[in-house]
C-alpha cells in the first residue's frame, strides 16, 4: 500500500472540528515554492502551484520504481501580508504566499534534484521548487466548509477571541490546507483546514 499522510495524520487532514481547538502539530517537509499577489487572478499563483505538483508527482513516479510509493498530499500554503487586516478585510492583492505539498521523510533533496533535472529536459520546466521542513509545535486548528472567501469570520473569531481566551498569541504563519479541488467543487462544499501557529 501507498504511504498517504492523509491516514498516517489524521489530526492535521482530516479534522472534525469546525471551531477553534488546539493541537501539537510535529516536523514535516515540504516541497515549498514563494510568491505574492491575489491567488485568484496572479498568473504567478497559478505557475506555482502547476509547478509544484509536477515536482511532487516527478518525485512520486520515481518513488514508486524505488518501491516507495507514496499518494501525493493535497496543496498546502501559508500566507502573510504586512497588516493582518488584509486576511480578514480579503486584500488579496496584498497577500504574500509560500504554497506547499507535504513530502514523506525519506524524500531527500537528491530527489527533488533529479526531479528538477527531469522537468528541464522533458516539460522545458525550470521553478524554484525546495524542500523545506516546518515545525510548527502548538497550533490552534479549524475545519472550514465553505467558500475561501468565507473565511473572515472564522479567522476574527481566532484572533478577536479564542487565543486571548487561551493566553496565547500567533508565533508562525497562517497555514491552510485544501482538501477539496475549487476546480470540480462548488464553493459551498469546500473543505479547508485552518491552521495558526500559537504560543
Amino acid at each position: 500500500m501507498p504511504y498517504d499522510l492523509k491516514k498516517e495524520l489524521k489530526q492535521l487532514y482530516a479534522p472534525k472540528n469546525t471551531d477553534w481547538a488546539l493541537l501539537d502539530v510535529p516536523e514535516q517537509q515540504f516541497l515549498a515554492l514563494d510568491g505574492r499577489g491575489n491567488p485568484n487572478t496572479a498568473e504567478s499563483y497559478r505557475e506555482a502551484v502547476e509547478a509544484l505538483y509536477a515536482f511532487a508527482y516527478t518525485i512520486k513516479m520515481t518513488a514508486k520504481r524505488e518501491s516507495q510509493d507514496f499518494v501525493v498530499g493535497p496543496l498546502e500554503g501559508l500566507w502573510w501580508a504586512e497588516d493582518y487586516a488584509a486576511f480578514t478585510v480579503r486584500a488579496k492583492d496584498t497577500w504574500q504566499w509560500t504554497m506547499l505539498i507535504a513530502q514523506p521523510s525519506w524524500i531527500g533533496e537528491d530527489a527533488v534534484e533529479r526531479a528538477r533535472e527531469t522537468l528541464r529536459r522533458k516539460k522545458k520546466l525550470d521553478a524554484p521548487v525546495r524542500l523545506e521542513k516546518l515545525h510548527e509545535g502548538r497550533c490552534a486548528q479549524a475545519l472550514h466548509i465553505g467558500s475561501y472567501d468565507d473565511e473572515g469570520p472564522a479567522l476574527a473569531r481566532l484572533h478577536g477571541e479564542f487565543l486571548a481566551e487561551h493566553g496565547l498569541e500567533p508565533t508562525g504563519l497562517h497555514h491552510e490546507v485544501y482538501l477539496g479541488d475549487p476546480r470540480r467543487t462548488e464553493p459551498a462544499k469546500l473543505k479547508t483546514v485552518l491552521r495558526q501557529p500559537v504560543g
